[in-house]
């Protein structure tokens, strides 16, 4: 990178001395001014209204007008002869939080380079200090004509500067409010604050210019002759219910949400194919009309359904035909005990008989 100006960085007794670079660029696509009729560039001329000619950028300076039309020659020694520090100094006048600095006074960036060896140590010390302490340096410096404010922090292993707008520079927002007591309900801020969550954050990085790409697109299809792309006609202004609009955002918001964590998921886990089924013993009926009966019987092999059902059968009847006869010889036993039973006493009054006679 080109540097733009050369100085050094001051604080304390410590000096740094640098070199300034632009830390942005701009892709803006630039048009020339053409004459409608016959496409002729416009050029402007620099002329000079006391001798009426055409002058070479070499002869042109700078100068003030005062109030009563004189012009005041000023050079750039004597821009560079102010007796003011800050002409090739970045003077840090203070430390200060970040966040106490307005968005709003942001102005250009800049990297900040050392300027040769000895400047790495000093250099490398202020930015692991702002680093660290998670403060910002506050500067004044001059810069193609005017003195500035600059903002100093670590980025990296490099300085940046912004240049701040002085606070007078900032104007206030008078008559950008909406006039009048606009009130919001709660459920309108809840929505507001889900449809937020809900969109969640963006890498910058994946930002870019769609405009530029559009007119890029535009360039070369009239280059190459053809018909240039239109935009969609836009929809005529409709009075929007906002809660309804909120409701419909958050609900778009969760869908494309949605897909794209469903996308992502299907990306990184594998999906298992489902195990097959093992055959049926007959084909599924369909179409809630039952199967004719089969006309022939096959024999049922080992180990089927068929046959299993016979074996329980069997052995079915092989108990009840046990329990049968184990009842029918309880019974069988059970009778003859009582057979004894009877001929015991007849026995015993017999032989009492037999014993009175021998008397």
């Amino acid at each position: 990178m080109r540097s733009i100006w050369n100085g050094s960085i001051s604080f304390g007794l410590v000096s740094i001395p640098i070199k300034l670079m632009n830390a942005t660029e701009n892709h803006a696509i630039s048009f020339r001014q053409i004459h409608l009729e016959d496409g002729g560039r416009i050029r402007y001329r620099k002329f000079c209204e006391l001798e009426d000619r055409e002058v070479a950028q070499a002869e042109i300076g700078k100068g003030y007008e005062d109030a009563d039309g004189s012009v005041i020659p000023i050079t750039d020694e004597d821009l560079a002869q102010l007796p003011i520090p800050t002409t090739k100094t970045i003077e840090i006048v203070a430390f200060v939080p970040e966040d106490l600095i307005d968005p709003l006074q942001m102005d250009t960036a800049y990297y900040l380079c050392a300027n040769g060896t000895p400047a790495a140590k000093p250099y490398t010390l202020l930015r692991e200090a702002l680093g660290r302490t998670g403060k910002v340096a506050i500067a004044k410096f001059a810069l193609r004509g005017r003195e500035r404010l600059g903002m100093l922090r670590a980025v990296g292993d490099v300085l940046a500067m912004h240049a701040l707008l002085w606070p007078d520079e900032i104007r206030a927002p008078e008559g950008v409010a909406p006039e009048g007591n606009i009130t919001v309900r709660d459920k309108e801020l809840d929505l507001a604050d889900a449809l937020m969550d809900t969109l969640g954050e963006v890498d910058l990085d994946e930002l870019h210019d769609e405009y530029r790409e559009a007119v890029e697109d535009l360039i070369a299809a009239k280059a190459e002759g053809k018909e240039p792309p239109t935009a969609p006609a836009p929809e005529g202004g409709k009075v929007l219910d906002l809660m309804a609009a909120l409701e419909k955002s958050v609900r778009v918001a969760k869908e494309a949400r949605g897909a794209g964590e469903q996308g992502a998921q299907q990306r990184a886990e594998v999906t298992r194919l489902p195990q097959r089924k093992a055959a049926r013993a007959e084909p599924k009926e369909t179409g809630g009309k039952k199967r004719a009966p089969a006309t022939k019987k096959t024999a049922a092999k080992p180990g089927t359904t068929a046959n299993r059902t016979a074996a329980k059968q069997t052995t079915a009847k092989q108990t009840a035909t046990e329990q049968t006869t184990t009842e029918q010889s309880a019974t069988k036993k059970t009778a003859a005990k009582k057979t004894a039973a009877k001929k015991t006493p007849a026995k015993k009054t017999a032989a009492k008989k037999a014993t009175a006679k021998g008397a």
